[in-house]
């Protein structure tokens, strides 16, 4: 699985005064949770950031941010920052800000439940 360990090291760093962060390895690089939900993820040269669907049309319109797209998809809210985009601490901090606010009010992803077939 490959992602950025500065880049992770960093988010890890700007997180560290919140309680219950989780790490967590998906979307190919690491993801860490904030009382139970996505906040942002360290991939190999970008940063995902969920944030408030509102705030998203102007963060795009950031240097080095796009919208994310997956299986020919866009996803609102769901935000990469390019690496050099966030380069200094205010910038990092900036894009952290916006995940941990949107993450307050946010509703956690439905666990699932094991299934099983039925004969």
């Amino acid at each position: 699985m490959a992602y950025n360990e500065s880049m992770t090291n960093r988010i890890r760093e700007a997180l560290e005064h919140i309680p219950g962060v989780e790490e967590k390895r998906m979307f190919r690089g690491v993801t860490f949770m904030v009382n139970g939900k996505m906040c942002v993820t360290a991939g190999d040269s970008e940063m995902m950031c969920r944030i408030d669907p509102e705030a998203h049309d102007a963060a795009i319109e950031r240097r080095g941010c796009r919208t994310m797209i997956m299986k020919g998809r866009e996803y609102r809210g769901y935000v990469l920052v390019a690496e050099e985009a966030m380069r200094s601490k205010k910038d990092l901090d900036h894009w952290i800000g916006l995940a941990l606010d949107f993450n307050a009010c946010a509703k956690a992803a439905p666990k699932k439940k094991n299934r099983t077939k039925r004969s």
